[in-house]
């Protein structure tokens, strides 16, 4: 018996990475899972490794969440498909680059926006007649580092990020008398964004495994999906507005962060 049988979990972006760490996590205990990934070969991988690992049930919808229609749509599929809805994981997010501020287009701050703050909004809105239906309403996003310390380079991303926390702690104070928990995760994970920086920024990433206390960065599923399964789950009840930082404590003091930019 899993902590989450019987429950549904919408997971955005798990087609890789953080989002698939996830969505293994949640269906390890569990969970039925609607993998939302835009990315087709991305997403039915994703489904299918959670079907054949832990025998769960879960299905790819396309979406884009940069779309409101077709994140209403991720919602409301994943009702019709199994009938209830129980906990929404807001994790996608798409390559933007990097940039000094002053050279970062407004394009790239408004689809920063897109992703992080609008996609989230539009989705808790629409899942909410859902989540408040048992009391087992979790509401988790995942937010980063990169704006609790400003790293450079990427405002698009920092702020964007931190308007989602913003948005998170908001909503958890609206909707606790509904019993719907929302929280943040701020992982420290080798993402696919983190190899790809890593792999460009070697000597950076060494430096960065080696100022986090725990000497490593996360696994998606092991590190960071635990966290995830916990917040989705009963034990997490009395448990909202808060961000936790599933990092390997890298957050204490900072960590390395300055990739090569023109």
């Amino acid at each position: 018996m899993g902590t989450l049988d019987g429950r549904v979990a919408v997971v955005t972006g798990a087609g890789m990475g953080v989002g698939r760490g996830i969505a293994g996590a949640l269906a390890r205990e569990g969970a039925s899972i609607v993998v939302a990934e835009i990315d087709e070969a991305a997403g039915t991988g994703t489904a299918s490794w959670l079907r054949d690992e832990w025998g769960a049930q879960a299905e790819f919808v396309r979406t884009d969440v940069t779309d409101k229609a077709q994140v209403v749509g991720m919602v409301d599929g994943a009702v019709s498909r199994f009938g209830r809805l129980d906990v929404l994981v807001n994790n996608a997010w798409k390559g933007s680059g990097f940039a000094r501020l002053e050279n970062m287009t407004d394009d790239n701050l408004r689809s920063g926006f897109e992703m992080a703050v609008m996609a989230a909004f539009w989705a808790m809105q629409a899942a909410l007649p859902e989540l408040e239906k048992r009391g087992t309403g979790r509401v988790i996003n995942l937010c980063s580092l990169n704006g609790v310390n400003a790293h450079m380079y990427s405002v698009q991303y920092n702020a964007a990020k931190e308007a989602l926390r913003t948005l998170t702690r908001t909503a958890a104070r609206e909707w606790a008398p509904r019993q719907v928990c929302c929280n943040v995760i701020c992982p420290g994970a080798q993402s696919e964004a983190y190899r790809r920086v890593a792999e460009a920024n070697p000597e950076m990433a060494a430096a960065m495994a080696e100022a986090n206390p725990m000497g490593r960065v996360g696994d998606p599923l092991d590190d960071i999906g635990p966290v995830a399964a916990f917040l989705a789950g009963d034990a997490s009840r009395y448990l909202t507005g808060n961000t936790l930082y599933v990092d390997g404590g890298s957050h204490i003091n900072g960590v390395q962060w300055a990739p090569s930019v023109d």
